[in-house]
C-alpha cells in the first residue's frame, strides 16, 4: 500500500436521528446515561464540552441522537423520564405550624418566666 493511502473502511455506519434537544450539557449527559443504561446507542452533539458553559438558548443546546431503529423505544424512555421527573416535583405536604410540641414548649417557657418574675416581685 502506498504511503498516505488507506485501506477500505469496513465498519457499518448507522444513521442517527435526533431524539430531543436539551439546554445545558449536564442534563444532556444525565439523559444520555439513562439511555445508555437502557441499552441504547447515544450521541450528544452541540455545546457538550465547549470552553463556554452556556446553558441558555441555542448556545447551550445539546442534541441527543440515537440510531433510527431505536428511536421509538428511546422515545418511550424519554417519556418515562419526564413522568418520573414530574412525579418527583410534587410538593410534599406541609405540617401545620406550629406543631403541638412547639406550643407546649412555649407555654412552659412563659409559665417559668412568669414564676421567676413573680418571685422577684415578692422580695
Amino acid at each position: 500500500m502506498p504511503c498516505g493511502s488507506r485501506g477500505s473502511y469496513t465498519l457499518v455506519v448507522e444513521a442517527m436521528t435526533r431524539l430531543t434537544s436539551i439546554n445545558g450539557a449536564f442534563g444532556a449527559h444525565v439523559l444520555a446515561a439513562r439511555l445508555e443504561d437502557e441499552g441504547f446507542d447515544v450521541q450528544l452533539r452541540g455545546a457538550v464540552s465547549g470552553p463556554y458553559g452556556f446553558s441558555v438558548g441555542d448556545m447551550g443546546r445539546v442534541d441527543v441522537y440515537v440510531p433510527e431503529d431505536q428511536i421509538e423505544e428511546a422515545s418511550y424512555v424519554l417519556l418515562v423520564t419526564e413522568v418520573d421527573n414530574t412525579l418527583d416535583d410534587e410538593p410534599r405536604p406541609r405540617r401545620a405550624w406550629p406543631s403541638p410540641r412547639v406550643v407546649v414548649a412555649a407555654v412552659m417557657l412563659c409559665a417559668i418566666a412568669f414564676a421567676i418574675v413573680r418571685g422577684m416581685m415578692v422580695f
